[in-house]
């Protein structure tokens, strides 16, 4: 079955620097465009960056775009998110997202709090 496993949030304070992984297994890897969505506290799941098959293709919310940078490992079936110049509102639980078959898949998330 398909998985995503998140990793690298944390406490950073404003300005700083995070970048989260995920390692993705079940599936055919190369197959499918990968995305990173982020679900702030009290608001909904947002779209933050995507990433097609081989990398050639991204996307960005405007929030994030030229803060933030998606890419992806096919050989280590990894998908990152480089974030810099973090802000208070990037404070959010964020989740990877690949749609294998027409299902969305999900993993757990992991924490990213933005703060002094």
């Amino acid at each position: 079955q398909v998985q995503l496993v998140e990793s690298g949030g944390g406490l950073v304070q404003p300005g700083g620097s995070l970048t989260l992984s995920c390692a993705a297994s079940g599936f055919i890897f190369t197959s499918y465009t990968m995305n990173w969505y982020r679900q702030p506290p009290g608001k909904e799941r947002e779209l933050v960056a995507s990433i097609n098959r081989y990398g050639a293709f991204t996307h960005y919310a405007d929030s994030v775009r030229g803060r933030f940078t998606i890419s992806r490992d096919n050989i280590k079936n990894t998908v990152y998110l480089q974030m810099n110049n973090l802000k208070r509102e990037d404070t959010a639980v964020y989740y990877c997202n690949a749609r294998v078959s027409r299902v969305d898949n999900w993993g757990h998330g992991t924490q990213v709090t933005v703060s002094t």
